[in-house]
């Protein structure tokens, strides 16, 4: 049960923060950064939501990652443990997988990539490029934080390491969302394609 009852609480003033586990850390701490950057991603994900003209296959998509991406945040914030009073919610490779499945659907109908493409388009697409980049920002923030504290359960609070199937998520989160925007682009006539050089013609004499 969640019973936020007040907002503010002024414990972190000091420039510490409580972990998942209860245990206090620096604000600072690596794994801080691992699941905020996660709950960035799901606020992009918001405004495609409120924003984006989605069909309703993609919208259910976007709203089970949206819950997922909680998860991931819960899971970043609990160090591993060898025991556990409540065991804490974990990421799981089921839930890659799911999102391997909804890579492979909605890439079939689409036509091959013979270039990379800008981000743009239409705003929904526009949106997800945005949403995409600040995942792929929060796996590079997981690894981080897993170099710095490892994957091993630890002995005491706080001193656990990082589960890395949360970072195999965010891998292949940033994937569908990439595919999603070329969906979103379908209906406005295709992707923007990169022109290297920026389309300029190249002059031989100089």
């Amino acid at each position: 049960m969640v019973n936020l009852t007040r907002i503010y609480t002024r414990t972190g003033d000091d420039g510490s923060t409580s972990l998942g586990d209860l245990s206090r850390t620096r604000k600072t701490d690596l794994r801080l950064a691992a699941y905020a950057d996660a709950n960035e991603a799901n606020a992009a994900l918001g405004v495609v939501l409120a924003c984006g003209d989605l069909d309703d296959d993609v919208r259910a998509v976007l709203l089970r990652v949206q819950n997922d991406l909680f998860d991931v945040g819960a899971d970043l914030s609990t160090p591993l443990q060898r025991e556990y009073e409540y065991p804490p919610l974990r990421v799981k490779a089921e839930w890659v997988a799911e999102l391997e499945t909804d890579c492979d659907r909605f890439l079939e109908p689409l036509q091959k990539l013979r270039s990379f493409i800008l981000p743009g388009g239409t705003a929904t697409a526009a949106h997800l490029h945005v949403a995409l980049t600040v995942v792929r920002r929060a796996e590079r923030s997981v690894w981080a934080a897993v170099e710095a504290y490892g994957t091993e359960p630890g002995e005491v609070r706080g001193e656990g390491g990082v589960n890395p199937v949360t970072a195999t998520y965010l891998n292949r989160l940033s994937d569908l969302l990439f595919v999603l925007a070329r969906t979103a682009n379908v209906a406005a006539g295709g992707d923007v394609l990169w022109a290297p050089g920026g389309g300029r013609e190249e002059n031989p004499k100089g």
